[in-house]
């Protein structure tokens, strides 16, 4: 028996990456998946499939709310009311690192509009189904860059600690709704994208130093803590920041 069963999940930036690794993972657990992704998510929806899970695919820009409510309606006329949302998408892996002065208004608020609005849009559109579930996990991806700045990366930095600030109002005004609202928040992670982002790499053999558990962090190493968050283990857990990093930071 998975800890997840029967539980239907809404993960975001599920093509591939942190995405798709929790996706499969909610689904080992039992989970119904909600594969959803602005790029192709066939890949996904199909790996689950083939290891016995249930899951659709649906294609979504968080920033656009008709994008949202068709895929909350997919979602329940497939499985049910949503009870898990997993805001995963984000930008990092195609952002150039420069000085913040270097950084242009329309690059800014495009990374704000999908790193933090997005994520808000989400759990927006999702809330009603949550409500006629009575009852709802939600986990948004922060980052550890709020921890300590970082160069090159400001807007994302700022919009991360964004998503952190926004998780904790967030669990305040859910308060008696049976819906908790939490925070992970990632070290520098080996995944997909970042592999392919060159001006990315700068930033692997400082951030294995300053581990204390000193190798590459994968997308695999989120699955415990996030699922744990996502179970009735966390039921008393709500407006919190949970770091995994390898401790780098400790916090």
């Amino acid at each position: 028996m998975g800890r997840l069963d029967g539980k239907v999940a809404v993960v975001t930036g599920a093509a591939r990456g942190i995405g798709a690794t929790l996706a499969k993972a909610f689904s080992a657990e039992g989970a119904k998946v909600v594969v959803s992704d602005i790029t192709h998510t066939d890949a996904c929806v199909n790996a689950i499939k083939a290891a016995g899970g249930q899951a659709i695919g649906c294609k979504l820009d968080v920033t656009n709310n008709d994008d949202i409510a068709a895929t909350v309606k997919a979602a329940e006329a497939a499985f049910g009311p949503i009870e898990l949302l997993l805001n995963n998408a984000g930008l990092f892996a195609n952002i150039t690192l420069k000085p913040f002065w270097e950084i242009g208004q329309d690059e800014w608020d495009q990374v704000m509009r999908v790193n933090v609005r997005g994520g808000f849009q989400m759990v927006k559109g999702v809330l009603p189904s949550m409500r006629r579930a009575s009852r709802g996990k939600i986990v948004n991806i922060s980052s550890g860059t709020f921890f300590h700045g970082g160069n090159g990366h400001m807007h994302y930095v700022a919009s991360k600690g964004g998503v952190i600030a926004m998780t904790r109002s967030m669990a305040r005004e859910l308060s008696g709704t049976n819906i908790t609202a939490n925070c992970v928040t990632p070290g520098f992670t080996e995944s997909d994208g970042v592999r392919e982002n060159p001006s990315l790499h700068v930033a692997r053999a400082p951030t294995i130093a300053g581990r204390v558990i000193k190798r590459d962090m994968v997308p695999d190493d989120l699955v415990g803590a996030i699922v744990f968050l996502m179970t009735p283990d966390s039921d008393f857990m709500t407006g919190q920041t949970l770091n995994v990093d390898g401790g780098r930071f400790m916090l």
